[in-house]
């Protein structure tokens, strides 16, 4: 015996994605939304271990190793492009951004003990360097590539 609302005791309106909540674009926007707060949270994360590899040093004369640098010359952009990808049109790669310049700069600056965990020379500038001007070129290229799609078509 049939159900009333479709065959095989499955109602029509789940035959339809109407109503349904795992498609249409207000699920895309949410996730969209949890991906760019997880990058920001990741942004976060990253600025911290940066900040904490800033003070490594190797051989025997204790030389400096600004790997932090290099590291957030390689993650950065690659978070910005990721906020861009999650949240196309949005200020979400601004986000990511602000969040991991933000932390490197209040957290390196002030702690609550006095001065941040930022050391007072070269390096802090050569991280901040390293992690807003690649993070600052991927938000410049994405809002340029965007300007060009809108005025192709």
């Amino acid at each position: 015996m049939s159900s009333p609302g479709g065959s095989e005791g499955v109602p029509r309106a789940a035959e339809s994605s109407e109503g349904d909540p795992r498609s249409g674009p207000s699920r895309r926007a949410v996730v969209g939304v949890v991906a760019v707060g997880v990058l920001a949270l990741d942004a976060l994360l990253l600025a911290w271990t940066e900040m904490a590899w800033l003070t490594v040093r190797v051989g025997e004369g204790a030389v400096p190793l600004p790997l932090a640098a290099v590291v957030a010359l390689v993650t950065t952009p690659v978070l910005v492009l990721a906020a861009d990808a999650a949240r196309p049109g949005s200020r979400a790669p601004l986000v990511v951004l602000a969040v991991w310049t933000l932390t490197v700069v209040g957290a390196g600056l002030w702690s609550p003990a006095g001065g941040g965990v930022l050391p007072p020379d070269w390096r802090a500038i050569v991280l901040l360097a390293g992690g807003v001007l690649p993070g600052a070129l991927a938000l410049s290229w994405t809002s340029a590539r965007r300007r060009v799609t809108q005025a192709r078509g």
